[in-house]
Formats: structure tokens, C-alpha cells, sequence
């Protein structure tokens, strides 16, 4: 385990240092400056633990529980600033990692900015930009699908034959809106961001978004017409930054506030705890992915209630937390058995993380 809660390193991952911009403080409810790290390097601003009040007989416990659990990396912003920065197993703060499931946020903020820019409509149908046939369900139900459906997970479309997001596994199950399943199927957004800027996926979002805010990262095939973000942690916690502060990065708001609200609020009404591809805790009820049972209460007991979340396979974590002012970063190994996104470790790391910050 490799402890650099106070160090400053350079990081610069594939095109990870973009042109412009000073660090630039944003004043917030708590009196004390936000901070946003400068895009044109990888220094940060730190904040030492011993000035957060924080019970720090609770670190050691924390740091142990996740170097067992098969943590590479972990990370804590308040207000902007490092406040703990650890890595693990050979992980170092240059090394890039896979985001898995917790990448489906860029590509909810990338159709709300496409959307801003007047290149799609969310509530236009995905045929409408994709074209007849991108499915394999009758014309009329798929002519039901639009983007906001493959935002929400309420495509209708089954689920059940894993990552294959071609036309013939596409496969009608329900009429769009009435079913929540957790699917692959919401990255044919990316084609539809693709089709209506006339840019490809990839270039569209280095120019809108990676490089706005100073990320590097690349997007790697995975499978069949799907692909998976990676990065190093600062980076995966410049994305956390920029939601924090609904959407805004610096003075340039990236992406628009009345979009970034419902993105991180409750999109339907079958599974509460899901936004645009976001998780969100707090609420009375929930699903869980593979499967169709509703579970009372909220995703994680242990979690502040206003939290909202970026959640990858095998335990790839973003937590948002308004009212702390906070953002955790957790990438690694499957903490126990390889899961979609959301595991138990989520409320077990919890009551480690409210032991020091409570």
C-alpha cells in the first residue's frame, strides 16, 4: 500500500493535458472556496486530514479494510481538494484503470450536452438518428424507443443475452417505458451523439468534455460495439468534481443545469433509485441489476441519503455527496464476487468511510 495523502504528482495519460484554464475558486455555502485542479497539469491542491475534524483512529481501520477488499485506488475530494489519496497492489497514481459501468455517466452528460447544442432531442426516437432496424422488434414497437428510454433503462428490450448490443439480440420483452433492465443497450446513445454531430464518439467527447476539464483517459474496445473508459484515478475524480458542482467546471458550465438535475433525480417511476444512467441513493425503493424484484429502502443505509452515484462491475465507484461537499473514488478488483455494479461492499465501505468522516 503506497500512502500519498499530502503528495503532489504529475500525471499526463494518453492526451490528458488539455490547453487553457488557471485553477479558478467558486465560492459555496460552507464559506471556503471550491477548487477545481488546474486543466493544463495534474497538480492538486491538498487539504491535511488533522484540519477536517475527522476521527482519525478510523483511517488505518478504512485503508486496511480496502487493501483487503482488492482496492487499487481511493480517493477523497471536500470542497475540490485531496484530502486522502491512497493506492494499493502495485497501482500508482499514473496508472490508468477500466470505469466499467461508472463510464454510462459520460455518456448521460455527453447526450445532455449534444442535447444543449441542438444536435438531439432526448425525447426523439433512437430510429430517428440510427435509422429502422436497429433492433429486431417489430417496426412499431421499435419505433417506441427513444433516447430518453435508453437513459432511464426503460428500453423494453431484453435483457437477458449480456453485452450483445447487435440488432439480432435486440429483442422486444416490453413497450418502451413500462419495463426498468439494466442493459448494454444504452451505449447505441453514443452512435446517436455520433450520427447527429457528424463527429465520431470519441472526438465529440475529448472536444466536450474530456478536455474542458482536464481529463486524460481513452475509450478501449470491449466486445461487440461496446467500449469502456480508462483512466487514472485524478481523472475519474475530475468527472466527480465537475457533478458536484452540477456540471460546472471553473466558470464554463459544461453541461446545463436543468439537464444535469434530472440526470441525478429520479428519471421513472419503477426504479426510484435511477436517474440518466446515475444511481442515487436516499430513496424508498430500488433494483437491482439481472433482476426484476423491487427492494424497499434505500441503496446503501449506511451512505449520506443525498449521495448519487457512478457504479461499475467489480466495484468501480464515484460517489457524489452535495451536502458534504465530497467526492469518493474507488477503482480496483471486485471487492468479493465479481458483480454488474452495485454489491454489498457499497454499505460495508460506507460504515468504514462514516467511521473518519463522522
Amino acid at each position: 500500500m503506497k500512502k500519498i495523502w499530502s503528495l503532489v504528482i504529475p500525471v499526463c495519460f494518453f492526451a490528458a493535458c488539455s490547453s487553457s484554464d488557471s485553477e479558478t475558486p467558486q465560492e459555496n455555502p460552507d464559506n471556503e472556496a471550491m477548487y477545481f485542479p488546474d486543466n493544463n497539469s495534474d497538480v492538486w491542491e491538498t487539504k491535511d486530514i488533522s484540519t477536517m475534524e475527522w476521527n482519525e483512529a478510523a483511517v488505518q481501520p478504512l485503508l486496511d479494510f480496502l487493501e483487503e477488499k482488492h482496492s487499487r485506488s481511493f480517493m477523497i475530494l471536500v470542497n475540490g481538494r485531496i484530502v486522502m489519496e491512497e493506492y494499493f497492489n502495485g497501482h500508482t497514481a499514473t496508472t490508468p484503470w477500466y470505469w466499467a459501468s461508472a463510464g454510462k455517466t459520460l455518456t448521460a452528460t455527453m447526450t445532455g450536452i449534444a442535447e444543449q447544442e441542438g444536435f438531439l432531442n432526448i425525447n426523439d426516437k433512437v430510429s430517428d438518428y440510427l435509422g429502422i432496424g436497429w433492433t429486431s422488434e417489430p417496426l412499431a414497437k421499435e419505433n417506441l424507443i427513444t433516447n430518453r428510454h435508453l437513459l432511464t433503462m426503460t428500453s423494453g428490450l431484453d435483457d437477458a443475452n449480456g453485452d450483445d448490443v447487435s440488432p439480432a439480440n435486440l429483442q422486444y420483452k416490453a413497450d418502451a417505458g413500462t419495463r426498468w433492465a439494466y442493459h448494454n443497450v444504452y451505449v447505441k446513445l453514443q452512435d446517436v451523439i455520433a450520427e447527429a454531430t457528424g463527429q465520431t464518439w470519441e472526438n465529440y467527447f475529448n472536444a466536450k468534455l474530456k478536455t474542458p476539464i482536464g481529463m486524460n483517459g481513452t475509450w478501449l474496445e470491449s466486445g461487440d460495439d461496446l467500449s469502456v473508459y480508462w483512466s487514472t484515478t485524478r481523472s475519474m475524480a475530475r468527472f466527480g468534481l465537475l457533478a458536484l458542482n452540477n456540471g460546472k467546471w471553473k466558470s464554463q458550465q459544461v453541461i446545463n443545469t436543468a439537464y444535469f438535475n434530472a440526470m441525478t433525480t429520479p428519471s421513472q417511476g419503477i426504479n426510484k433509485s435511477y436517474g440518466y444512467l446515475w444511481w442515487l441513493n436516499g430513496k424508498e425503493s430500488y433494483h437491482m441489476p439481472q433482476t426484476q424484484f423491487q427492494f424497499d429502502g434505500e441503496l446503501i443505509p449506511t451512505g449520506p441519503s443525498d449521495m448519487f452515484m457512478a457504479l461499475g462491475k467489480n466495484d468501480q465507484k464515484i460517489y457524489v455527496i452535495p451536502s458534504k461537499k465530497m467526492v469518493i473514488i474507488r477503482m480496483g478488483d471486485a471487492a468479493d464476487e465479481a458483480n454488474w455494479a452495485l454489491s454489498g461492499f457499497d454499505e460495508d465501505l460506507w460504515e468504514k468511510i462514516s467511521a473518519v468522516i463522522n
